[in-house]
């Protein structure tokens, strides 16, 4: 399977585009991350294994597909990825949520980790890293790295927009990593903001500067 998947749903793309225009206020944008949340779900859950088991249903017996193997966590980089959590939640709600504070230094362009809380059961669960903006990668991969101190487990890296430089980033440190996200950029600005891009998620979902 490939490594990066890009999601070209209709809707997703229709949604994505309403994200890019900067007359989106903050209620509206925050509700349409979540939404696109939601529907790229889907897609980033479709090779959950599954198992057979023998039902009844009003009018029969039959055989019917449940989820096998281990449960989700959705791991949220701070603090954009909180945006994105509720609507993965929706359709996985037993899924346990883990946190990363991590911010770029601006000067540097480094990733400074400042917080971290993971479940308790992380190595028994796959994991979904979610950050709407993949732009240098340094933060993905600064957030694969401390989730790969406690899990061998398999993670995804979902996004909403990413750069050309981020992929190439994570898949330099973690060839294993699938990265989902609703369309690849032209690249990196001067300030590492993507263009076109969407502008600074957090300052979007949040209100603030």
């Amino acid at each position: 399977m490939k490594k990066v998947i890009i999601l070209d749903h209709p809707l997703i793309q229709h949604k994505l585009t309403m994200l890019r225009d900067k007359k989106t206020d903050v209620k509206v944008f925050r509700e349409i991350v979540e939404e696109l949340s939601n529907l790229m779900a889907y897609e980033v859950t479709r090779d959950i294994p599954l198992k057979d088991i023998k039902i009844e249903t009003p009018i029969a017996r039959t055989t019917g597909k449940i989820i096998a193997g281990k449960k989700m966590a959705i791991v949220t980089i701070l603090r954009a990825g909180l945006g994105m959590a509720g609507g993965i939640l929706r359709l996985i709600p037993s899924a346990k949520v883990g946190h990363i504070g991590i911010y770029r230094d601006p000067e540097t362009l480094k990733p400074v980790c400042y917080y971290a809380k993971l479940p308790q059961d992380i190595d028994k669960r796959d994991i979904i890293i979610v950050d709407p903006m993949l732009a240098t990668g340094g933060t993905a991969v600064a957030a694969i790295e401390y989730v790969r101190r406690f899990t061998k487990s398999h993670i995804r890296f979902m996004c909403l927009v990413a750069a050309p430089e981020g992929i190439k980033m994570v898949r330099k440190y973690f060839k294993e990593v699938r990265i989902y996200t609703a369309t690849v950029d032209e690249g990196l600005n001067e300030h590492a903001y993507i263009v076109p891009g969407l502008g600074d998620a957090g300052d979007r979902l949040f209100g603030t500067k």
